[in-house]
């Protein structure tokens, strides 16, 4: 990416966790650019392919206000790491001024130092754990060290956050949810995230989001035909079985979500 931020959309998102999107919906920004590419993602135009629209710190600042005059249940950051020092000049500008919290959604593919860098800034984290695999992480997002990396960094999240606190309408305001898609014929990898997540986290401080909402989109290369199909009905309620059995709370998905009409729009709204 390029010097100044880059974002393809801001905008209140109503589909998130039911206590990320509780009231209003979240103040969502969406960052371009990522480190992780996956050959799956759902935001590839962004993500990918780095569409959206450079603004300064001082437009980002701005930005955060706006979403919080419209009602937003909270200031969602959606991949951020590769701006977050930019990021972190924004909020110095307007922390004084918002009063709903800060919400850190990123793929988990973090330095630790990164994490302890946004201590005092985030309230809630919420990082994806793909991988347990370093075979499958190689295969589909080039990075083969990916849990090594991850899991340290949501451990360090998890600390920094600390027990889950919530409002008077049932949104989250500290804590961490940690969010798990579902890929095709990895369930077995699936299995093994939610075993480490329970010998590593406690329930007092972590929620598990156990996605279902995997799409086959025709940008998916032909060289990975085992992810040109949705997850099957077994693949995805083993994992749920299997956190059930382990005492995980959290959230489950239906299979309705697993559609194209979920992807945001990325219009440019609220950044220019």
């Amino acid at each position: 990416m390029g010097a100044l931020i880059t974002a393809a959309k801001a905008d209140l998102h109503k589909w998130e966790e039911p206590c990320i999107s509780y009231k209003n919906g979240a103040g969502t920004v969406f960052f371009s650019g990522c480190g992780l590419h996956c050959v799956f993602c759902q935001n590839n135009v962004i993500s990918n392919e780095n569409y959206g629209a450079s603004l300064t710190n001082e437009k980002l600042a701005d930005v955060f206000l706006a979403l919080q005059n419209r009602g937003a249940d909270n200031i969602e950051l959606v991949t951020p790491t590769h701006f977050i020092p930019d990021i972190i000049e924004a909020l110095d500008k307007v922390k004084h001024r918002l009063t709903i919290p800060i919400v850190y959604n990123s793929g988990g593919y973090e330095l630790k130092e990164t994490i302890d860098s946004l201590d005092g800034y985030i309230d809630v984290y919420l990082p994806d754990l793909k991988y347990y695999s370093s075979e499958i992480s190689a295969r589909y997002s080039s990075a083969p060290d990916y849990f090594r990396y991850a899991s340290e960094a949501i451990i360090a999240m998890t600390e920094q956050a600390g027990e889950l606190k919530w409002n008077s309408d049932g949104g989250l305001i500290k804590g961490t949810i940690i969010r798990h898609l579902v890929l095709p014929s990895c369930r077995h990898d699936s299995i093994r995230i939610m075993e480490w997540i329970a010998e590593n986290t406690t329930t007092d401080e972590v929620l598990v989001s156990i996605m279902n909402q995997y799409t086959p989109f025709d940008h998916i290369p032909e060289e990975y035909p085992e992810l040109r199909r949705r997850v099957t009905k077994m693949e995805y309620n083993s994992v749920v079985k299997r956190a059930a059995e382990l005492g995980l709370n959290g959230f489950t998905q239906e299979k309705s979500s697993a559609s194209e009409k979920y992807v945001p729009d990325f219009d440019l709204k609220g950044i220019e």
